[in-house]
């Protein structure tokens, strides 16, 4: 008995849809394990994040009670609910990112308020046809004009929350300031309850498990600056690779694993092209790879220096004399490249690709000399240890994270070094 296509082509389907069905509280179960994961290890990575959390619950449990409890709630009455939104947004992970936000919300919400204030018993000064015009008129130009100040980069760096709080506040209080009898009254409460909302995400952010933004960029610093070393310290030995037919002129350089996965995970912070592709004549860099190498090591060595005197919070004058070397080593860069321009059947635009380099490897020499040349105008800031005291007083370790940084604008320096360091997996 032969069994039509059609039949056949149902009883395929539903036996496919049946296998999804079954698989599905499998597939939802695997989904949900493996959000729980990622969950618990952002916690582990960070556990501050955790407890930033419990302090948003806590401090959002506290203003509640302008509402929960009664008399609180007859003195403020609906204007209470200013305070959890303040919280909601005022609230951040470190104590200066809230305290700026405490702030310019504080200031927004005064000086909006102070005006639509203003504003309304301006409108009332004109006749009851003409109050909503006068107000519709002066709330369109003050929004108008607020919403441009947004775009200047100025403003919007550091004041663009506190713009955006001060076209709320005045919109509401002038437009619902028009229904009210009691103006001055509803203002008063609504920033006694911001007011409110405020403190207590400042005292919640200060005095609870406090979480500050200098200890991050401190840690942040020394850790680019480690990563930078890591790339220099494989970046030589696997650009300049020891050719097979050259090992005969005693000149024998090879990356190590350990290099080349250096390499491979920090390779974005020049953001360079594959190695092959421009890689020069074996001749011309043979030239070359002394120099070059020994100025990366050295240039390795010297961030590694620095890395560990911001750490440890001691003098960087360890770093040096690696600095000094990686000059030597540009001097004998530039002679070595002089030299293989001047061999004889060599095309000039086989050195191009190896000059960009040299030009690279040199301007980055300037780079890290440049961040010694800070870090010691730090260490005499923020009056760091020397290094014998150090050692002497301290164990190895113990000295972590101690002291604090204060940042330090010179105006008449134009001089800016940024190191931007992208980490990808290996």
């Amino acid at each position: 008995m032969e069994i039509e296509p059609a039949t056949l082509g149902k009883s395929r389907l539903f036996a496919r849809g049946w296998s999804w069905l079954k698989a599905l509280p499998a597939r939802k179960f695997k989904k949900v394990v493996e959000a729980a994961k990622s969950i618990k290890q952002l916690g582990q990575d960070d556990p501050r994040r955790v407890i930033h959390c419990l302090k948003v619950g806590l401090a959002l449990t506290l203003v509640s009670l302008l509402y929960y409890c009664k008399p609180l709630y007859e003195v403020f009455g609906d204007t209470g609910i200013w305070a959890v939104l303040t919280v909601v947004m005022v609230l951040e992970f470190t104590v200066g990112a809230t305290i700026s936000k405490g702030l310019n919300r504080g200031f927004a919400t005064l000086f909006a308020g102070a005006l639509a204030i203003g504003t309304e018993y301006f409108s009332r000064l004109f006749d009851r046809k003409a109050e909503p015009i006068v107000l519709g008129v002066l709330l369109f130009f003050l929004a108008t004009t607020s919403s441009f100040t947004r775009f200047i980069p100025r403003i919007k760096a550091r004041y663009d929350y506190g713009v955006m709080i001060f076209i709320l506040t005045f919109s509401l209080v002038s437009v619902s300031g028009y229904r009210t009898e009691n103006l001055l009254e509803m203002a008063h409460h609504r920033l006694s309850t911001i007011a409110i909302g405020g403190a207590t995400c400042i005292i919640m952010s200060v005095f609870v498990c406090p979480v500050w933004a200098g200890k991050d960029l401190h840690n942040l610093t020394a850790s680019n600056l480690e990563k930078l070393a890591n790339y220099l310290e494989g970046f030589g030995g696997e650009y300049f690779q020891a050719d097979p037919d050259h090992e005969e002129e005693g000149i024998t350089i090879t990356a190590s694993k350990d290099d080349k996965a250096l390499l491979q995970g920090y390779k974005s912070v020049l953001n360079s092209k594959n190695t092959e592709e421009s890689l020069p004549p074996p001749e011309i860099r043979n030239k070359i790879r002394e120099s070059s190498t020994k100025m990366c090591l050295e240039l390795s060595q010297a961030l590694r220096a620095l890395v560990s005197s911001i750490k440890t919070m001691t003098d960087p004058s360890a770093a040096d004399p690696h600095v000094k070397c990686s000059k030597t080593s540009i001097n004998d860069l530039k002679i070595a490249l002089e030299a293989a321009s001047e061999l004889e059947n060599v095309d000039l635009l086989a050195i191009i690709p190896i000059a960009s380099v040299a030009s690279i490897l040199t301007e980055i020499a300037k780079c890290v000399e440049r961040i010694s040349e800070l870090v010691h105008e730090l260490s005499l800031l923020a009056y760091f240890k020397s290094a014998a005291t150090s050692d002497q007083q301290e164990p190895a370790g113990s000295g972590l994270h101690r002291g604090s940084v204060r940042p330090v604008l010179d105006d008449d320096s134009d001089r800016t070094i940024t190191i931007i360091v992208q980490a990808t997996n290996v």
